[in-house]
């Protein structure tokens, strides 16, 4: 049987970021924005991020050699580049098939609503806090950014990506909430309410894994199966605190 996908998928999202953790502040304060001076592509892990994704890379690390990762595609923000370079640590850089950033990995785009509290939003632009309530999220596009479907449309031409070049390789994704929850909507074949009810399920842990497997015998050339869901087993075994703070710009939550 000619295989498409690759053997294993693991999609994970950064470590705790220095936004995750002005974000909380600004909405502890009931403030209107959060304070931090980095553009949102240069936010970088907070001192926990590190030890979450050092804990994650314990996990890899121990597996088999044959059962590591062969290719790593990671968003080019620099907290999922460093989550990516910290995870990568007890691998063998020499062995791995792929390494690269990839702009299609990178964060939802949140327009002129970057920056602002859920109070911000309503206090500084009520008619978008109003158009948001009524489409949700799914289809809301605020100006200047972008609405999930225009993220899982980028998405789909990774997955083609996938099966082109990396057939039967294990390939391990560092992105961001929105690109895992994105991910699970094109592989697992859902709909906008699936994935909305799995997104009102909780947010996505930093240093989660959420893993495919190639299964042979399921449907006419072989399908991936879910194996892992926000798995954070990894962070606890090793003491490490798990966080599920929302990424800095707070309309994804809205």
């Amino acid at each position: 049987m000619d295989q498409k996908w690759p053997q294993e998928i693991w999609l994970v999202r950064h470590g705790q970021s220095a936004g995750n953790v002005a974000r909380d502040a600004a909405e502890a304060a009931a403030g209107l924005r959060i304070d931090i001076a980095e553009r949102d592509v240069d936010v970088p892990l907070s001192a926990l991020g590190r030890r979450q994704s050092q804990a994650l890379a314990g996990w890899f690390a121990a597996m088999p050699p044959d059962e590591r990762p062969t290719v790593v595609l990671h968003s080019p923000y620099v907290r999922a580049a460093q989550t990516a370079d910290i995870v990568m640590g007890g691998f063998d850089r020499d062995e791995l098939v792929a390494l690269h950033a990839d702009e299609r990995l990178r964060e939802k785009e949140f327009g002129i609503l970057d920056r602002l509290t859920v109070r911000g939003i309503a206090e500084q632009y009520p008619e978008l806090h109003e158009q948001r309530r009524h489409v949700g999220k799914f289809y809301f596009r605020p100006p200047g950014g972008e609405s999930w479907c225009d993220v899982i449309l980028r998405l789909r031409s990774v997955l083609d990506t996938l099966t082109r070049e990396y057939a039967r390789e294990r390939v391990l994704i560092v992105g961001h909430q929105v690109i895992v929850n994105c991910f699970r909507y094109l592989i697992e074949r859902m709909d906008e309410a699936a994935i909305l009810e799995q997104d009102r399920a909780g947010d996505v842990p930093n240093c989660s894994v959420t893993a495919y497997s190639f299964d042979p015998q399921l449907g006419k050339r072989g399908k991936l199966v879910l194996k892992l869901v926000n798995f954070v087993a990894p962070l606890e075994d090793s003491g490490t605190p798990v966080t599920v703070g929302k990424d800095i710009p707070t309309a994804a939550k809205a």
